[in-house]
């Protein structure tokens, strides 16, 4: 396979945790951590007199304990795959609610917690699922989002290699190029990105810096591939997070692309965008992965967090790398090489879709005077 982009995490992973949890946990975990901490300090909230057994939280993920089952079975290599060299704490690692877990302990968390599986739509699962927890009165603060662990296993960079996915360019800055006529697959890029949901009324009761209103949202099913995405059912689902948000499609001023730079993928995804925006005149599309690569399951979080400040600074940040637009991908309102200035931005619309043909959308709305969904 030889030497392959990916896009790694900088941050003190000593802020939150000590050494010996750092051995004991997982990257994944301590990403989470980092996140969950630096949410909640922004959010300003008295986190000494919260009550911890109404915060939920709910973290989505790709996978989860392929990197410590590759580390085991490389270390158990050395002695004859003797299994009393295998760590006693593989299956805590190794647990899907990992990420969510060791949050919770770390933060001394008593609500509900549990990751959200759902390949590279989970970061906008993870929010989603905060939303309607919230909507059941079940928490009442939220700790929500996606982490992502992928470069740290073989596997991940090996199945895409196999699948002609994996992006290849002598340059690592251009490697990943959304929608370019010479794209040739994903950067795997690690990340997290959490936020604190609460209710409208009560964050505005305790003058919360409110960063925008999730007004909308959808997930639905391709049910056709394992992977080639759907653009019909794509399309269904935009329709279905407008319809809830009570929004038109010229209403939404940014449209997020998930866009992974696959050769396939840009064009699906560029023919459902087309169905639903293509004759609409507001609509500005971009694209975040020409920046970060592709956070998998952290991604649609990420991708949301780049493009919030628009509401702010009324700018739409462009596609990256995007040397020769291929036809087939030649969306109108398209925004490439230098950001746009735009009026007002009012609403963000945020795609993120995944494997087995999963699709979920988030749309996010100016405050205040947006209504939440």
């Amino acid at each position: 396979m030889g030497s392959v982009h990916a896009g790694a995490c900088d941050f003190n992973e000593l802020q939150y945790q000590k050494r010996k949890e750092l051995r004991r946990g997982t990257r994944a975990g301590s990403i989470s951590i980092y996140c969950g901490n630096q949410a909640v300090e922004d959010a300003r909230i008295d986190w000494a007199s919260t009550p911890k057994d109404k915060v939920g939280v709910y973290i989505g993920i790709t996978e989860h304990g392929n990197v410590e089952t590759e580390n085991e079975i490389a270390n158990i290599a050395q002695f004859d795959n003797d299994t009393k060299f295998w760590t006693h704490h593989h299956n805590p690692r190794t647990v899907a609610n990992n990420p969510a877990g060791e949050l919770t302990l770390n933060m001394g968390i008593t609500g509900p917690h549990y990751t959200v599986g759902a390949a590279c739509a989970a970061g906008n699962a993870g929010l989603i699922q905060a939303v309607q927890m919230l909507q059941l009165g079940e928490v009442d603060l939220a700790i929500a989002g996606g982490v992502s662990e992928s470069i740290h296993t073989f596997g991940i960079f090996a199945a895409f290699n196999s699948q002609g996915a994996l992006a290849r360019h002598s340059d690592a800055l251009q490697a990943s190029r959304p929608f370019d006529t010479e794209r040739n697959g994903i950067v795997v890029s690690e990340g997290g990105c959490l936020y604190t949901l609460e209710r409208l009324e009560e964050a505005e009761a305790r003058g919360a810096k409110i960063y925008g209103v999730i007004s909308g949202y959808a997930i639905n099913s391709d049910a056709t591939d394992f992977v080639l995405a759907n653009p019909e059912r794509q399309a269904q689902c935009v329709q279905k997070a407008l319809d809830r948000a009570q929004l038109k499609a010229n209403d939404i001023d940014i449209v997020n692309a998930h866009a992974t730079a696959t050769p396939m993928g840009d064009i699906q995804e560029a023919k459902a965008l087309m169905s639903i925006f293509g004759e609409q005149p507001n609509p500005s599309i971009n694209a975040t992965k020409g920046f970060i690569g592709h956070c998998m399951g952290a991604a649609g979080a990420i991708e949301l967090a780049g493009n919030l400040p628009a509401f702010d600074d009324h700018q739409v940040h462009p596609c990256l790398n995007i040397n020769n637009l291929d036809p087939d991908c030649d969306i109108p309102g398209l925004v490439r090489d230098q950001p746009l200035q735009k009026q007002k931005i009012q609403h963000i619309l945020n795609n993120s879709f995944g494997m087995l043909g999963i699709n979920s959308v988030v749309i996010v709305s100016h405050y205040p005077g947006a209504k939440p969904t």
